[in-house]
């Protein structure tokens, strides 16, 4: 994982998130060790006005290694100056107990070596269609 320097910024979002995801789902690593690697310590994530520090991170994603099946994000557009990227994307997961699209508004700051630094959310769940079913991939 590196910096943003040079890089496509809807590459990095969707390189990031589905590294992170493919770590925790898929990886043996304690949670809080991977939620360390793809963020620095003092982490704060704003989701939908909901304040996630470290701590609160790491509870969040425990669920996900249970649950989550797949995910795909397609990146409708997003643009980078310096350390700071903002998005819009679209996240398709799978549960063990259901599947959805969640439209997201992303602000994020990163850290030279590629961590999250900071992050802002705006999510709204949006009806799955009928072509959509079945086709998201890990």
């Amino acid at each position: 994982m590196g910096g943003l320097d040079g890089s496509d910024p809807k590459e990095f979002i969707v390189n990031f998130f589905t590294s992170f995801m493919n770590d925790l789902v898929h990886g043996d690593e304690d949670p809080a060790v991977v939620v360390d690697r793809y963020h620095t310590p003092d982490i704060v994530q704003f989701a939908d006005g909901n304040l996630l520090d470290r701590s609160k991170l790491i509870a969040h994603t425990r669920p996900a290694r249970k649950h989550q099946t797949g995910t795909r994000w397609e990146v409708h557009e997003a643009i980078a100056d310096g350390d700071r990227i903002a998005a819009r994307y679209t996240l398709h997961f799978h549960t063990s107990k259901r599947a959805g699209s969640v439209d997201v508004h992303f602000f994020g700051q990163f850290a030279d070596d590629g961590r999250m630094r900071q992050a802002h959310l705006l999510t709204r769940s949006v009806p799955a269609r009928a072509s959509d079913r079945g086709q998201v991939s890990q």
